[in-house]
């Protein structure tokens, strides 16, 4: 307006009208606080031209001009808010720093005003000179930046539009990160609506010449538009049909159109990307022009013409152009790849595969493309027929392509056939699996991260966590640790899924949650772990993984925490190794202190379960240490064991361990069974268990019984003579299917007293006497041998009738094959038996000898050899007609002193004072003398008496002297060479044997000598 034609105050008045109407509509700009500052400033300046309406200011040019300039900017701001109030919001993003610098400019150019109209009417405005100087300096200071956000997705933007990165990928990530700034939703129609508003902000700077304006809203459209949320897929698929049909007129053969001689640069030689013109009308490679430049040169690059105008512009026509013979090339190598994948020829389907990777490393709309055209379909296919590793493997990673940053096509894979083949090739050879893994991987990202549906998704395929976890575990680091992220995603989404790779052998993940957890987790992860079906591999490697302090420190938790942590340790604790790293870090003193602490039953229970496991194994008390590794004191933790079991009230759950616990370290240490017999009364205290309800129960005690019956047997013959007790315990020799019941049961008759005539007058009527033959024929080595010690009981020479039941049991040809095939031990105490059996047979046979005359009577068979009569197994027990005689002359030659003094001592039985002829002669036939001489050269002290009592009674037979002296002489010659005072013993018997040989001896100087000396 013409000012100086108007009254000053009309002037002010209008100005500040318009001052208020820019300041209430600099609010209204959407969310931005340049504009918000710019109303304040606003408001503030229309206060001041109120207080200049009451001034009389002067109407001088400075003030007038002053005035014009404050309208000139009032009128600028007013124009910035026309330009930003109703742009989009992916529009004000982009431009955010233009748009600051453009609001602080014009509020800094107010100021400026405001300072000129103080200045032109310094004496009328002195009364508000401070408010117009205070208001100035704020507004010449104002300064505007966007926030840090925005400032890093335009530089982002700004970047990847200056370095031409226009993959899809990019732009996802754009998009997004501008929806999220702005508050948009990411989706489809939410996306078209502000790129179409972008569009238009385009046409209306095109349409206002704004060139650069134009150009870089283009870029962004551009970019933005290639992003999966951005696109309409039925569009791409429209122009995709219109190329098919354009390619139609070629010859399926054919994979490439030639360019255009317009499509290549010049200066490079190859088609270009960025066509640029000169204004001379040649067109080169935007980067090779500008190169061109660079390099000095101002001349036309085709013509030569020097140049004043250097300036190129984008030929948007010819880039269009090259774009579409791009994509009609794109089209037939489509078409080929198709018709390779489809032949069946595996050198054609690699070739489809390749070229399908070109494509897609060449241009993003190609996996787009493909997908329409069937191309994905065919390779998953093909994936799940063909058995060749290569063409597996290509099309995984040729899958991993396509879907790398394309929604879509991560969409469509995962919800078809193709997702469990491709989780199929997991467990494939290293290379197949390489590739599925990576495919998988990329599977399951979406823009933000993890897609978790599809997580979920993975987690219902079982067989995947164990292809993962063999992956894990594989020699490949990347597989492995792709795997690893993989899984561990799967636990954040759902900690249930952390149970199966456990399950697969991979606990780290639920051991660092028993570690760090809080209580609630921690008792969950335990309890994860005690559903497992864990093999000793399995407990071991828990173990070495770190899980045992952890539950230890449960123990001090709550009820929950302790229950649970107690189960775990139980379970670990039946591996070896896991139970020497509890006893390291003082678990078992743990155990003991909690059991002391008024504890729960339930808590109790599994304490004794635990302190079970740590006394099986034959460890006995070997972990009782403490946390020094210090053995604890184990006469009070016995004793209390012992005292546990009188309580009528004592629960199964908690007697049962208990009985075994102390079992397990008695059994290995004979001192604290002594201990328990004499001070703990632990024979009575234990005995009463036997009639116990339940059988795990009285089991348990008659093992006990067997340990302690071995040092104190006293008090176990009266109550096993009360009534129903004796036959439980036959009951115990009679259960086949627990060989340590047998053992013990056995072993306890054993010990007690063979005195007792009572007791084994009542076995016998008991059939105690059969289940013990029995044993002998099904029970393990142990019940053997206890079996066997048993049975003297009913070998006793003075009681022939004990005898006779026992071979009439069948106990012979038993006592025989034990000689045979069994422990050392066995087969000493099967010969001793024997031996019992065979002291009766002479006495026996004497009985059974034909009397009167041999003409007027038939024999009743053939005479023994050894005893005179006529003998048998049943009747006489004679060990010749069991055929006891080879096996017993064996163990002579076994050289082992256990066995051989037992044999010993059994073939002497043979050989009587009355007629010692026919049992030496036996012994020669059996080559039983050779043997016998040979232990004077190795046995011990009483071996070798029990050799030369023997030997003694073998050479009273002059034939056996003729054919062993020599030989007997060579050995006897080394203990009659010794001093009587040396060793009287053996001299004595040696001297009169060595007498025995010299009383056939043709010399007599060795006996006049030796009589000497006697």
């Amino acid at each position: 307006m013409a000012l100086e034609l108007i009254p000053i105050g009309t002037i002010l008045a209008v100005l500040t009208n318009k001052i208020i109407k820019t300041a209430q509509a600099a609010k209204d700009v959407i969310d931005k606080e340049s504009f918000k500052v710019l109303s304040k400033h606003l408001f503030d300046v229309e206060l001041v031209l109120k207080d200049l309406q009451l001034q009389n200011l002067n109407d001088s040019q400075a003030t007038m001009l002053a005035l014009e300039f404050l309208e000139s900017d009032v009128k600028k701001a007013n124009n910035l808010i026309e330009k930003y109030k109703n742009r989009s919001r992916f529009y004000l993003l982009v431009r955010c720093r233009h748009m600051v610098k453009e609001v602080q400019d014009v509020i800094r150019d107010m100021g400026k005003s405001l300072a000129a109209l103080s200045l032109a009417n310094t004496e009328a405005l002195s009364r508000i000179s401070d408010q117009m100087n205070r208001l100035h300096n704020e507004m010449q200071r104002v300064e505007f930046e966007a926030s840090q956000s925005q400032i890093q997705i335009t530089d982002r933007l700004n970047q990847g539009l200056q370095d031409q990165i226009l993959d899809q990928g990019f732009a996802n990530d754009m998009l997004e990160k501008i929806a999220m700034e702005v508050g948009v939703p990411l989706e489809p129609s939410k996306m078209s609506k502000e790129l179409a508003d972008i569009r238009k902000e385009k046409e209306e700077a095109a349409n206002r010449k704004e060139r650069a304006e134009a150009f870089f809203l283009g870029q962004v459209i551009e970019l933005l538009s290639r992003a999966d949320a951005a696109r309409d897929y039925e569009e791409v698929k429209k122009t995709y049909n219109q190329r098919v049909q354009a390619i139609e007129r070629y010859d399926t053969s054919e994979e490439h159109i030639p360019p255009l001689k317009a499509f290549i640069c010049y200066l490079k030689g190859t088609v270009m990307v960025e066509p640029v013109s000169l204004c001379t009308g040649t067109t080169c490679e935007r980067s090779a022009i500008i190169a061109w430049f660079e390099s000095g040169e101002r001349t036309d690059p085709e013509t030569r013409e020097i140049l004043e105008d250097t300036s190129w512009r984008s030929n948007l026509p010819l880039r269009k152009s090259i774009e579409e013979w791009k994509e009609l090339n794109y089209c037939l190598k489509i078409r080929s790849s198709k018709v390779k994948l489809l032949s069946g020829v595996e050198t054609l389907m690699l070739e489809a595969l390749s070229q399908m990777q070109d494509l897609m490393r060449e241009n993003y709309i190609n996996k787009d493309w493909m997908a329409i055209e069937g191309l994905t379909d065919s390779i998953i296919n093909i994936l799940g027929t063909s058995h060749n590793r290569d063409v597996k493997r290509r099309i995984l990673i040729t899958l991993k392509d396509l879907v790398e940053g394309h929604a879509r096509n991560k969409e469509e894979i995962v919800e078809s056939p193709g997702w469990d083949q491709i989780l199929g090739c997991l467990g494939r050879d290293s290379s197949i699996s390489k590739a599925a893994i990576e495919l998988l991987y990329d599977l399951l990202q979406e823009r933000s991260g993890w897609n978790v549906s599809v997580c979920k998704k993975l987690a219902q395929q079982c067989s995947t966590t164990i292809f993962l976890v063999t992956l894990l575990k594989g020699p490949l680091k990347e597989s492995a640790e792709i795997a690893e992220k993989i899984l561990l995603k799967l636990f954040d989404i759902d900690e249930e899924n952390i149970s199966r790779p456990a399950k697969s052998g991979w606990y780290k993940p639920l051991i660092d949650r028993i570690v760090q957890g809080p209580e609630k987790s921690r008792i969950a992860r335990v309890r994860t772990l005690l559903d497992m079906e864990l093999v000793d591999s399995d407990l071991k490697l828990l173990g070495e993984e770190g899980i045992i302090p952890p539950l230890l420190e449960m123990l001090s938790g709550s009820i929950g925490s302790i229950e649970s942590s107690l189960s775990a340790l139980g379970q670990l604790s039946s591996c070896h190794a896991n139970k020497e790293l509890i006893a390291a870090s003082g678990g078992v003193n743990l155990v003991l202190k909690l059991m002391d602490s008024n504890v729960r039953s339930i808590i109790v229970a599994k304490c004794y379960e635990m302190l079970e496991k740590f006394t099986s194994d034959d460890d006995g008390a070997k972990f009782f240490v403490d946390e020094n590794g210090s053995p604890l004191e184990m006469e009070p933790i016995v004793s209390n064991l012992i005292e546990l079991q009188p309580n009528p009230n004592l629960s199964y759950n908690v007697r049962r361990p208990a009985l075994q616990t102390l079992h397990g370290i008695c059994k290995f240490d004979a001192r604290l069974v002594k201990k328990a017999v004499l001070t703990a009364n632990a024979i009575s205290l234990v005995l009463p268990l036997l009639d116990n309800t339940e059988s795990p129960i009285r089991e348990i005690a008659i093992n006990l019984l067997f340990l302690f019956s071995q040092h104190e047997p006293d008090g176990v013959v009266e109550y096993l003579l009360k009534p129903r007790r004796l036959e439980a315990l036959v009951g115990f020799l009679e259960n086949d299917e627990k060989g340590d019941v047998q053992m013990a049961a056995a072993g306890l008759l054993a010990n007690l007293p063979k005195s007792e005539i009572s007791l084994t007058i009542k076995l016998i009527e008991l059939g105690g006497h059969t289940a013990i033959i029995n044993i002998l024929r099904r029970g393990n080595m142990k019940a053997k041998e206890n079996a066997l010690s048993a049975l003297f009981r009913f070998t006793d020479p003075t009681n022939l009738e004990s005898q006779r039941m026992l071979v009439e049991g069948g106990a012979y040809p038993l006592l025989v094959n034990v000689l045979r095939s069994s422990s050392v031990t066995a087969k000493a105490r099967a010969a001793a038996l024997i031996g019992n059996l065979s002291t009766s047979s002479q006495k026996l046979s004497a009985a059974s000898k034909p009397t009167g005359y041999w003409c007027f009577k038939a024999s009743s068979g053939p005479l023994c050899p050894a005893h005179g009569g006529i003998c048998s197994v049943t009747s006489t027990f004679c060990l010749l007609e069991a055929k006891a005689l080879p096996d017993l002359v064996r163990l002579l030659y076994g050289e082992v002193y256990e066995t051989s003094i037992e044999a010993m001592q059994t073939l002497s039985t043979l050989v009587v004072e009355s007629s010692p002829q026919r049992g030496a002669n036996v012994l020669h036939e059996a080559d039983a003398i050779k043997p016998i001489l040979e232990t004077l050269n190795w046995g011990t002290d009483s071996l070798k008496e029990e050799a030369l009592s023997l030997l003694e009674k073998i050479f009273k037979s002059k034939e056996m002297v003729e054919k062993y002296g020599s030989n007997a002489r060579l050995r006897l010659a080394s203990l009659t060479s010794r001093s009587i005072h040396e060793d009287g013993r053996h001299w004595r018997k040696a001297t009169r044997v060595m007498s025995l040989l010299e009383r056939y001896s043709k010399s007599s100087t060795s006996i006049e000598t030796i009589l000497i000396f006697l």
